[in-house]
């Protein structure tokens, strides 16, 4: 964080006047001595401190009290009732993954004041500054407030049934002249469960899988990589786990500013003697509390990763029988390293000296169990599924994966990211990964209870029912391209950004260029984002907007407003109560999903298994599905990761007694909930997936996956038998002697099926019920769970199999991780060295450049104009697009501007002066102003930009452009406005963090 001087610039805090701060101090001051003062007489010293939450500040510790003191008076309770008017309702924080739980004090229906719930086994009470500041998120008078559409470059209200019914109007010709796929959903990783589950079943009905979210351009790679390497896609252990490890490796991940109370248990890891090293290009908050910094050069993740695993090798630290046991391949890629990554090929792409790459690779060996720590700065590559797996190999071949203490710590962005991904939007599968076949098709037509032909009929084929849409990183794209140059009828012509940030895109020059040849834009969020701004101001000279065009802006509800579940980044699901009634005119996302389908002809269909809730809300009458029946239908259709055992009563039961947990395990030490009487011992805090089976059967949820020292029923598993049994005469199971604790079957095996268990002599286990829905269907298609009840209960074996982790992996483009330079590499003499992939003629529907473009920027002396990479990342601020926090007043007041930081000497190279204006250039041909951060944090070659701002647009204020009342108080220059083209070459990834630039005085 840097703080400016409170100058009259453009985009500079808008929210209130100097003499207004003064008034609003002097206040606070007298409030504070009075509270101080009233307070401390009641309490003794240890009751202060754990009130106050010593840590965060003395002003906000005396808030506290006299907001706690007031709530004792008021006798509010924890479980929505209390005396008078005031209840407490417990929710969890909107913006990053680590799923901080916090109660609001509601009074007559108002949002007065939160406070720390101490009790959370997660966040321990704490929060950072974005947690603090959430009512006023709730509360926020910058939100969009009305229905708008775009007349004549100017934002006008309209009514909800004249919005609805003129998209809906849109939808239908768009839909008659082009096709379904022609209509592209930006679907939202704000969106709760319910409601992300909701979506893709609505995009369904609609006939496309051209939707998808913002883990595309998040974790995409990280889902694909480790999905690949031992079976699911997500975080392996948890933050609280960190406590257990002997040593942490971040690599791509500032989890002091992006995930900063996730640093509460990294540090309580290393007062245990934890060792911390931090690989990055930029010398950060988190690099500052390790053990050992390396700087890299931004890109080179593999090679750093394979020159660990060459010392790893040669000095024989690698795990030889949990390798034996328990990974296929891994011979071949030591076979790789030692041949091709020595210590001088290591520094000569990394510029990490030897020295320091054996150091790394020591403690890491030398303190086992470790655990390795990376997010977007190893994701968003154009190779960054190499990036992903080069780090799964080192943890398979220290054996640290399935560990207490170990694992693969990948921390998602967004609140509910993790969430999203799994059940929602996603354009290549249904929800709960199943993909997109057949049987997948009619798994989740019997689920819904609608007609498979039914469904079938909404798409222009089976043909395209069966293809993965388009994806969010490329809906440009999907838009500009030639109807002959996409893999499906006509181009993109309408789209829905559903909860999403369009900075968050990269080429931001030609994303505007497609927002104005849109036939239909429409944008529903509590805060417009940039994409209302962007619409309406005017093309680039030369460019045009389609006259037919229509915008228009839909204000939803926050998550504050409506209740539902999200999964937190440890894949624990939490239950948020509803704080309060949707503000203004505004709906929940499932609600408006609701009359847009009643419109387009399908809600009855949408909802047939839902209990729906009428409402008078804004003028008109509203058909709501009650979020309890949506996590219902979840849990009984995706049991391919265990969504099915956390049911809403379950789920609130937890959040009720947050106490019964413990702070390491997150396992419930004894209890009953009072309200229920459900018995909670055994369960791990939000029942982390995979829960297994129906929520009778009382999986307790997965804490560490893969872990093979605990019985299955108690949490454990092994690696998922998802690759076959045999690969080049090499048998892919696990060995002999390698099972999960008390298995029935001591030794590797497939995934389970009806045949296998009329095999094994199980099938009269399941009752005759079970066995008519189970006869010809495997452990993820019984919707009954009767085979994993078998399985699991009976005979403590895994539904998925027992096979090896994958050090190999056949189907990716390189099945030992290469390092590949990005498309705009700064270093020509590496491209020929290492050069990118093969152009891609239909890759996601689109064609996908890549090795023309690299060798026409070698040919074009790009490197010479454009000598520094830049990377871009998160403050502690704001949270992903940023406008939702850059409209909190108490927020936007801590960082009014952006910046670019540029290492002093080439600063100094540049006349550049610390906290000066200046332009930062990319080959694309746009410009940002920004103030320049002189700092050694990044080295000469690299520069750095947040990424949460927008609002202006090369030097202008868009501030015109945005809609009366819904402007953010903060603006500036979105980095991704320049970024430039480059997509992983499996997920369509963007790259972002290998960008290059100059930067010039601003003149």
């Amino acid at each position: 964080m840097i703080l400016t001087r409170k100058a009259a610039t453009p985009g500079a805090a808008d929210a209130r006047s100097a003499d207004a701060r003064r008034a609003t101090s002097a206040a606070l001051t007298g409030s504070l001595a009075r509270s101080l003062t009233s307070a401390l007489p009641t309490m003794d010293r240890r009751g202060f401190l754990k009130r106050s939450g010593i840590g965060v500040g003395a002003g906000l510790a005396a808030s506290q009290l006299t907001l706690l003191r007031k709530a004792e008076a008021a006798g509010p309770k924890a479980d929505g009732t209390g005396k008078g008017d005031i209840v407490v309702r417990r929710t969890v924080c909107t913006h990053c993954s680590v799923g901080c739980a916090s109660d609001a004090i509601v009074q007559n229906g108002v949002w007065v004041r939160q406070e720390p719930v101490f009790d959370s086994p997660i966040n321990l009470g704490a929060h950072c500054a974005k947690g603090a500041a959430l009512r006023e998120h709730g509360h926020g008078e910058y939100r969009l407030k009305y229905p708008m559409k775009l007349v004549n470059g100017k934002y006008q209200r309209i009514s909800w049934d004249v919005a609805l019914d003129e998209i809906v109007a849109h939808m239908k010709d768009i839909k008659a002249k082009s096709g379904p796929d022609s209509l592209f959903f930006v679907g939202s990783s704000k969106h709760n469960n319910e409601q992300a589950y909701l979506m893709r079943k609505w995009v369904s009905f609609i006939g496309t899988n051209n939707t998808d979210h913002q883990a595309r351009i998040c974790h995409s790679t990280t889902v694909a990589g480790v999905a690949n390497t031992w079976g699911y896609g997500a975080m392996t252990n948890s933050y609280n786990d960190m406590q257990n490890s002997k040593a942490a490796l971040y690599i791509g991940s500032n989890a002091a500013e992006a995930h900063p109370v996730s640093m509460l248990h990294l540090l309580h890891a290393k007062e245990n003697g934890c060792k911390v090293i931090v690989v990055d290009p930029r010398f950060t908050r988190t690099a500052a509390k390790a053990h050992q910094y390396i700087r890299m050069r931004s890109g080179g993740d593999v090679a750093f990763l394979f020159g660990m695993l060459y010392h790893i090798f040669k000095n024989g630290w690698e795990d030889k029988k949990y390798i034996n046991d328990r990974v296929y391949g891994m011979d071949k890629v030591k076979e790789e390293v030692m041949a091709n990554w020595t210590p001088d090929k290591v520094e000569e792409v990394t510029g990490v000296p030897e020295a320091e790459v054996y150091k790394a690779a020591e403690t890491m060996a030398m303190n086992r169990p470790s655990t390795l720590v990376w997010c977007m700065g190893q994701t968003q590559h154009s190779i960054g599924n190499a990036m992903v797996r080069a780090s799964c190999i080192v943890q398979l071949a220290l054996g640290n994966i399935g560990r207490s203490g170990g694992g693969a710590n990948i921390f998602r962005g967004h609140d509910n990211v993790q969430g999203a991904t799994d059940v929602g939007p996603n354009p290549d599968s249904l929800p709960g990964y199943y993909g997109l076949a057949t049987g997948s098709w009619k798994h989740f037509a019997a689920a819904w209870n609608v007609d498979y032909e039914w469904i079938k009929k909404q798409y222009v084929s089976q043909e395209m029912m069966e293809k993965s849409g388009t994806t969010v990183s490329r809906w440009v794209d999907a838009v500009l391209e030639k109807d002959e140059m996409i893999d499906q009828d006509h181009a993109v012509k309408g789209v829905f950004f559903w909860g999403h940030a369009p900075n968050s895109q990269t080429r931001g020059l030609d994303m505007k260029k497609a927002l104005d040849k849109l036939d239909l834009l429409v944008v529903i969020d509590p805060y417009p984002s940039a994409t209302a701004a962007m619409a309406a101001m005017p093309p680039a000279e030369g460019d045009k907007v389609n006259p037919n065009r229509a915008v228009y802006l839909l204000p939803a509800a926050t998550q504050f407003e409506t209740s539902g579940s999200c999964t937190a980044s440890n894949r624990s699901l939490q239950w948020r109560e509803k704080v309060i009634e949707p503000l203004f005119e505004s709906m929940p996302d499932h609600t408006i999903m609701q009359a847009f389908a009643d419109k387009l002809g399908f809600g009855k269909e949408l909802s047939k298994n839902y209990k729906m809730i009428e409402v008078k809300r804004a003028g008109r009458v509203w058909s709501e599905p009650e979020p309890e029946s949506i996590l219902r239908e979840i849990n009984t259709c995706t049991w391919t990761i265990g969504y099915t055992g956390q049911s809403p009563e379950r789920l609130k039961a937890h959040m009720r007694n947050m106490h019964m947990f413990d702070v390491k395990t997150l396992r419930a030490k004894g209890g009953k909930d009072a309200a229920t009487g459900y018995d909670l011992t055994g369960d791990y805090f939000g029942l982390p997936w995979p829960c297994y089976g129906t929520p009778e059967l009382k999986h307790p949820g997965s804490p560490n996956l893969y872990d093979t020292s605990k019985h299955v029923m108690d949490g454990g598993g092994n690696f998922r038998a998802n690759f076959g049994v045999e690969r080049d005469g090499v048998n892919l199971l696990a060995e002999d002697g390698s099972h999960s604790l008390g298995a029935d079957i001591p030794t590797g095996y497939p995934e389970f099926d009806h045949v296998l268990l009329k095999k094994l002599g199980w099938w009269d286990e399941l009752t005759d019920a079970e066995k008519t829905a189970a006869e010809g269907k495997n452990w993820k298609t019984d919707r009954s769970g009767g085979i994993q009840r078998v399985v699991m209960k009976n005979h403590g074996c895994h539904p998925f199999g027992n096979a090896k982790a994958r050090a190999v992996v056949w189907n990716f483009p390189d099945g030992i991780p290469k390092h590949r330079e990005p498309i705009y590499s700064p270093r020509p003499d590496l491209v020929a060295k290492y050069p990118t992939h093969d152009d891609k003629k239909t890759f996601w529907r689109l064609p996908t450049l890549y090795k023309t473009l690299q060798d026409k920027n070698v040919a074009d002396g790009i490197a010479q104009k454009f000598p520094i990479i830049l990377t871009s990342g998160r403050l502690v601020e704001y949270e992903g697009g940023g406008e939702e926090t850059r409209s909190n007043p108490w927020l936007a007041e801590l960082q009014q501007e952006n910046f670019v930081e540029i290492n002093p000497r080439a600063a100094a190279d540049r006349g550049i002066r610390n906290g000066e204006y200046c332009w930062v250039k990319t080959p694309t041909g746009a410009r940002l102003k920004v103030r320049a951060l002189v700092t050694e944090r990044v080295g000469p070659d690299h520069a750095f930009v947040p990424f949460h701002f927008s609002g202006w647009w090369q030097g202008t204020d868009l501030k015109p452009y945005y809609p009366e009342g819904a402007m953010p108080i903060v603006r500036g220059e979105a980095v991704n406005t320049a970024t430039t083209y480059g997509y992983d070459s499996v997920t369509m990834m963007q790259e972002t963090k290998t960008t290059v630039c100059q930067i010039e005085r601003f003149a």
